[in-house]
């Protein structure tokens, strides 16, 4: 059961999860400010052009009356009311374009350019080379700092001879 929990307190804390919830807080808050705006500013324009503040009645074509005798509703299509939704959808989507998304970007943007670019990870052989060259020097500087021959195996001290050689050279 412990490991339950634990697993559930991991995905609850994970960062993308947090987010999540976040976003949908937000969201949820924003639409009455994207309610307001279409219903308050954008459909009065909207019934300044056509006279109605929405498009719902503007054209329905009846295809067959109703007969309140035989039970019968009326078949009626109603362009209107298709235009009416693409429209409120354009103008949602324009109110969060302008309000949310373009001056996020521009702060991301701001931010973009404040940071350093990381420079390219290396190729993995190029990698690998690295380590082999950082071992071998590494190598090359235990063995040549412990010994008492040197590289060569010379017979004599460690100190060259006058001429600069190292003796028996």
């Amino acid at each position: 059961m412990k490991g339950v929990l634990t697993g559930f307190k991991d995905f609850v804390l994970r960062g993308n999860a947090i987010d999540l919830a976040v976003g949908v807080v937000i969201g949820a808050a924003f639409t009455s400010i994207v309610t307001a705006l279409v219903d308050d500013f954008l459909n009065p324009l909207i019934g300044a052009v056509f006279g109605k503040p929405d498009l719902s009645g503007l054209w329905d074509i009846t295809l067959r009356e109703g007969d309140p005798a035989r039970d019968l509703e009326a078949s009626v299509i109603s362009v209107g009311g298709v235009l009416n939704a693409i429209l409120q959808f354009l103008l949602v989507a324009i109110a969060l374009y302008f309000l949310l998304v373009l001056p996020m970007n521009k702060l991301a943007e701001r931010r973009k350019k404040d940071e350093v670019a990381e420079p390219e990870a290396p190729a993995e052989d190029v990698r690998v080379l690295q380590e082999i060259r950082d071992l071998l020097a590494a190598q090359s500087g235990a063995g040549g700092a412990s010994g008492a021959g040197g590289a060569g195996g010379s017979t004599g001290g460690g100190a060259p001879g006058p001429d600069g050689r190292p003796h028996g050279v």
